[in-house]
């Protein structure tokens, strides 16, 4: 995912693969549609933090966005479940938590979690390109 260009690294968006887990449709398309708009093309989506488990072994995804807020499996128990999966590389897939819930009590619960971190809903194209190069290095 990374290059050396003048010292720097540098991500390669056309190599990321991205699982997006919302259960809002709506949202999942608008996420979608800007990676593709920032050169990610490997996607995949799911519904909630259960169809995302699936998703995450037969995908291997290597960055998942994720909402928090969801039915029947939130985003903070997809996380729990993914780091306990047996498979190291699996279990250590990177996550940046997307919410409209910034509360202090909601980001200490997600934070411990070994997420790379959150985006505000809806996100703008630079906060999704910034976030995503830094989960990424």
């Amino acid at each position: 995912m990374l290059s050396l260009a003048s010292e720097r690294a540098v991500v390669l968006f056309s190599k990321i693969r991205v699982l997006v887990v919302d259960d809002d449709p709506l949202m999942r398309t608008f996420v979608t549609n800007m990676l593709a708009r920032i050169g990610i093309h490997q996607v995949q989506q799911a519904a909630d933090g259960k169809a995302a488990l699936v998703a995450l072994i037969k995908f291997q995804p290597n960055l998942v966005l994720s909402d928090i807020h969801m039915e029947p499996m939130s985003g903070i128990e997809l996380v729990k479940q993914l780091r306990a999966l047996p498979n190291p590389a699996v279990a250590a897939t990177r996550v940046i938590m997307m919410t409209a819930d910034s509360s202090k009590e909601t980001l200490s619960e997600a934070l411990p979690l070994g997420i790379r971190g959150y985006i505000i809903k809806p996100p703008t194209m630079d906060a999704m390109k910034t976030r995503i190069e830094a989960a990424m290095k």
